[in-house]
């Protein structure tokens, strides 16, 4: 039979109270004692139940995450990030892709009150007021990652988009490009497009471009969207020389369809990406990009609703974390 926290501490000549203490506060118990109890947990190859530690402390020592779209790059790092804080704060993960579908993720947060999840990390999405009013109907500690809440008081880890933005642009103009179009998102519920865009325009502006403002072709999420919106940019707009993507995916959109035309990138027109995936560093040509920490984003995310969750509350509501420009191989001076 599988062995019980009675069955070590019967072997460890201690009370059921001292082998808890062991597994959870071990400061609070003497060497000796924590010593014995902890080889008779090797011995008996003890494992706790991790239903009966829930009901004891009240907590099911799992969280949750939203994210609106498994299959892009950018997720993948931030799970990575979210799961390896996970580890060590004593949490499993559970991970669920909303498609960006309302119903789907009102829904999900319904599983996920049923599940008794400590709490959850939303990912990238506005915070819609049925969502709030449902996270707080099941009062679920939540915090937001790679998005943020004007109207709702939640806390939040993200970087600067428009910042970012502007960078991507001013650079590219410091390149000697004049002629600068952007592939951003579609500004529906697109909690980073429209900062992006305000990146964009606010660089252009500022360096005396007005008439780039309206060579811009919205996408939604995905390397065909951008194929798409590329051919669209660039029979609108063919003297352009330059094309700053609000992601990697959609530079690398952007990239195909200049390549399909027979366009050399970088040598006839440079192209700059947002994220810094994985991938962006090993595409043809490897991508120029903004770089968001993405896996400290996810680290972070855990950490501060861990916070949440022990403390109710957290020291930093909006937490921002610093951008960089990534300089590799599609883009040239002008």
């Amino acid at each position: 039979m599988k062995p019980t926290i009675h069955d070590v501490a019967r072997r460890a000549g201690v009370s059921i109270s001292t082998v808890s203490r062991v597994m959870n506060t071990p400061q609070m118990v003497g060497e000796g004692k924590r010593l014995r109890v902890l080889e008779a947990i090797e011995a008996l190859k003890y494992q706790p139940n991790a239903f009966a530690r829930g009901l004891i402390y009240k907590k099911s020592f799992t969280l949750g995450l939203l994210i609106p779209d498994i299959e892009s790059m950018y997720y993948a790092g931030l799970i990575r990030g979210m799961q390896d804080a996970c580890i060590k704060l004593g949490y499993s993960l559970m991970i669920c892709n909303t498609d960006r579908n309302k119903e789907r993720l009102l829904a999900y947060i319904d599983t996920f009150h049923e599940k008794q999840v400590d709490g959850i990390v939303f990912a990238s999405d506005a915070m819609l007021p049925e969502y709030y009013r449902k996270l707080t109907d099941c009062k679920i500690p939540t915090v937001l990652v790679s998005t943020h809440s004007e109207e709702y008081n939640l806390p939040c880890i993200e970087i600067d988009d428009e910042a970012a933005a502007y960078d991507a642009v001013k650079f590219l103009i410091a390149l000697g490009h004049r002629d600068i179009g952007m592939i951003g998102f579609n500004h529906d519920n697109s909690i980073s497009g429209p900062p992006r865009y305000s990146g964009f325009i606010r660089a252009i502006t500022e360096f005396g471009l007005p008439e780039n403002k309206n060579k811009v072709s919205y996408a939604y999420y995905r390397f065909n969207h951008a194929y798409a919106a590329t051919h669209h940019l660039l029979t609108s707009y063919p003297e352009l020389t330059a094309i700053f993507c609000v992601s990697d995916e959609f530079a690398m959109g952007a990239i195909s369809y200049l390549k399909d035309r027979d366009i050399l990138v970088p040598g006839q027109v440079s192209v700059i990406g947002f994220d810094n995936v994985r991938m962006a560093g090993m595409f043809i040509p490897k991508l120029t990009t903004v770089a968001q920490p993405i896996y400290q984003l996810g680290y972070r995310a855990a950490e501060k609703l861990h916070e949440l969750i022990s403390t109710g509350r957290v020291q930093l509501r909006r937490e921002v974390l610093e951008h960089q420009l990534m300089i590799r191989e599609s883009t040239r001076e002008r």
